[in-house]
């Protein structure tokens, strides 16, 4: 993923047939929902990435489809869906978190709508620049609700999902520093597929055994 065009095709069509499984087991659960359905999104964010590369990087629609998905929608879901499938004891700390993505969606889709993002295929990875201001306050606000909200979350499921995309979002920085945010999306992406595990686990055993 985020290797080739081909690779984030084939990785989003994969991500997204477990994302609608994942909705499907969510179905008699309306809280468990908007979680469930974050490798539906996710996937579509790899295949949507699958078009950045055909058109070679640049200012295009795909990009800034790419860049709305990863920055300011994902900075409000996580959090969001979080609080939405969280125990009722953890639902006041995760207010916290959800105060986190609202600003910093509001950051993120302010410099969308008056900066210019831009694609740049580098070898085997995209990199993605929008020049936002002081980068290290509103990257700081997205681990906060996303990451954050996971780990607050007091459901075991989720906590593991959100350790791995902390482990992910370590690597990825590591390893590509400029490039990180489109490798770490990837690796989200695949890591989502545990949420079809929580979800069944979620569901009663009157309705596994239908």
């Amino acid at each position: 993923m985020c290797w080739s065009a081909t690779a984030d095709l084939v990785a989003g069509a994969g991500i997204m047939a477990v994302g609608a499984a994942s909705v499907t087991l969510a179905a008699r659960s309306p809280r468990d929902l908007p979680l469930a359905a974050l490798p539906l999104l996710l996937g579509a964010h790899q295949i949507i990435e699958a078009a950045v590369w055909h058109q070679d990087g640049g200012t295009g629609p795909a990009t800034l489809a790419w860049a709305v998905i990863a920055l300011p929608l994902l900075a409000l879901w996580v959090p969001a869906a979080v609080l939405c499938a969280a125990p009722p004891s953890a639902r006041r700390r995760l207010l916290v978190t959800l105060a986190a993505g609202v600003a910093t969606a509001a950051v993120l889709t302010h410099a969308l709508a008056t900066r210019t993002v831009t694609a740049e295929i580098r070898g085997h990875t995209v990199g993605y620049s929008l020049g936002l201001p002081q980068p290290q306050l509103v990257f700081a606000g997205y681990l906060l609700a996303t990451i954050g909200s996971l780990l607050l979350s007091g459901d075991r499921g989720l906590v593991l999902f959100g350790a791995l995309i902390a482990v992910g979002a370590a690597v990825s920085f590591a390893l590509w520093r400029q490039e990180y945010v489109s490798t770490w999306c990837a690796f989200a992406a695949v890591c989502s597929v545990v949420l079809t595990l929580w979800v069944r686990r979620r569901r009663p055993p009157s309705a596994l055994a239908r």
